[in-house]
């Protein structure tokens, strides 16, 4: 008995002597199973991660067009549907027309501005990154030089102050000029809606309200900013919130009139019937809200992100500062030293290309402040939920499309009241016509802005907006595609900052070196650069 014991006792120890072996040669393999799908799990993670930034640069330039279009196709297939056309001449008007109801507004939708989701991508923040130590460069560099000259920490913004002076007289301007769009403009449309349908001479009591309405336009909005500016001698920033304001509140009624008159015209009322007018409350809403284009209603987002309002002020303060250093480290002590040397061919030439990379900053500023910073802080305190303040326009390789992008809060207003209104004059003829007539009044209204707030008449924004931006507009149109072409649009942008910048400093040292000695008209449009030597 013992021996068969122990006979059992080893078969069994040998039995398990390879399941034991087995399950150590298996542990290891199992390991490393484990180790490749870790390994494939972050792998696919970063993968996931390009996809989805090249899905954001991809799809956010197209995301508005793609739902306009959507919508636009709805539209036409429920048409369609409805009422199916009889031959090919009702085909070819009921297309016509369909083209026309499409492009009967800008429609709004709730979506992000494209910097914001941009940022959202690492390697994009990394960029806001770099911009802000470049800031942090040049303010070490400023306390260094105060050091090195003075031996003290000179931190004097004399500049800031000198370009904002007067503030009170611009607040006290802007108050006027706020009550009176706010009361007029809306009264006189109450007026004229409340009693067109009941009078008996429509026409003339349309002309008499019209031009009532005009000359006050004309008188508050018009003639007394430029009186405040020319008066007070308002330096350029103060002068600069003045005129811009005085535009906007321009832009802000005409829309409101423009998009509210139609509607009461053609609005069929039964036997003592009022005429449904709009609410005071969606015009005051409108007057504030960062678009141009008056809708009865706006998409709103359900509460406020008081700390990205916050950050967006922050970032308005910062990008003040980076234009002030800007000035002070590489614009002011060339342009000072160039207006004491004689002019010459050579020295226009490596100015011009020195003002380049300040021109190009203060480009950049500018857009980053008031389209994206500035708009984005009045949507988000007003829950405006369509933040498309612009395209990206940095991957344009037209002008076309440069121009498209750059601005589409005053593009769609220009679209939509002086392209599309030239055109349904015109019966849709003369395209190229109407694209020139806004060409010219947008750099009509630059140079305008430019010349009341500097104190000067230089053209030079008028010359490269209307005559060469129009050139390169018919040119370099849409049909340009690809990398060397968007190489070219930045080539071209940064050379005309540059010509801009080195210009109009050049001119405002001129005026202060060499003044006029008669005030008139010649002396005003004449260049002082010109003929000023000291």
């Amino acid at each position: 008995m013992a021996a068969e014991e122990t006979s059992s006792t080893l078969r069994q120890r040998n039995a398990k002597a390879p399941m034991s072996q087995a399950e150590e040669d298996a542990s290891p393999a199992s390991k490393e199973e484990h180790i490749d799908s870790a390994r494939g799990l972050i792998q696919w993670r970063r993968h996931m991660e390009d996809v989805k930034a090249e899905l954001l640069e991809q799809i956010q330039g197209q995301l508005s067009d793609l739902l306009e279009k959507a919508i636009r196709e709805s539209v036409q297939s429920y048409s369609q549907h409805s009422k199916p056309p009889a031959n090919s001449n009702e085909i070819e008007a009921t297309s016509r027309k369909q083209r026309l109801s499409s492009e009967q507004g800008k429609v709004f939708l709730e979506r992000r501005s494209l910097l914001d989701e941009l940022f959202e991508i690492d390697h994009i923040r990394t960029i806001y990154h770099i911009f802000i130590a470049m800031l942090c460069v040049f303010i070490i560099s400023t306390v260094a030089v105060d050091f090195i000259d003075q031996g003290r920490l000179v931190l004097e913004f004399d500049l800031l102050f000198y370009a904002f002076g007067r503030f009170s007289t611009v607040v006290f301007a802007w108050l006027c000029m706020c009550s009176y769009t706010l009361a007029v403009p809306y009264k006189a449309l109450c007026l004229w809606g409340g009693h067109y349908h009941s009078v008996r001479f429509r026409r003339g009591f349309t002309f008499v309200v019209g031009s009532l309405v005009l000359a006050c336009q004309a008188c508050v909005l018009g003639v007394y900013p430029i009186y405040v500016v020319v008066q007070y001698k308002l330096p350029p920033a103060s002068s600069f919130i003045v005129i811009l304001e005085q535009i906007r509140f321009m832009m802000k009624s005409y829309s409101f009139i423009r998009e509210n008159v139609p509607k009461i015209m053609k609005a069929k009322l039964n036997q003592g019937e009022a005429a449904k007018l709009p609410e005071f409350s969606s015009y005051l809403y409108f007057l504030f809200c960062p678009t141009l284009i008056y809708r009865d209603a706006y998409p709103r987002n359900p509460r406020i992100r008081w700390n990205y309002v916050a950050l967006n002020f922050a970032q308005i303060l910062g990008c003040l500062f980076y234009g002030y250093f800007i000035l002070v480290r590489l614009c002011i002590p060339v342009f000072t030293n160039m207006s004491k040397e004689p002019f010459s061919t050579k020295t226009l030439v490596l100015t011009l290309f020195h003002a380049t990379l300040p021109g190009t900053f203060v480009l950049l500023l500018c857009f980053f402040s008031f389209l994206h910073c500035w708009l984005n802080a009045f949507a988000e305190m007003l829950r405006f939920a369509d933040r498309m303040f612009y395209k990206d326009w940095w991957n344009s390789t037209s002008f076309a499309n440069y121009y498209r992008t750059w601005n589409v809060v005053v593009h769609d207003w220009l679209y939509s009241y002086a392209y599309k209104d030239f055109l349904w004059l015109c019966g849709g003829r003369f395209r190229g016509a109407a694209m020139l007539l806004v060409f010219v009044t947008s750099a009509v209204v630059h140079e305008y802005v430019l010349t009341l707030c500097l104190g000067y008449f230089y053209p030079v924004m008028f010359c490269l907006f209307a005559i060469i931006g129009g050139v390169f507009n018919f040119t370099l149109n849409d049909k340009r595609k690809g990398a060397v072409w968007n190489v070219l649009m930045w080539t071209c942008l940064f050379i005309g900052q540059g010509i801009q910048m080195c210009l109009y400093c050049q001119e405002w040292y001129a005026q202060i070196h060499c003044p006029a000695k008669e005030k008139g008209f010649w002396e005003f449009i004449t260049p002082r650069s010109w003929s000023c030597r000291l």
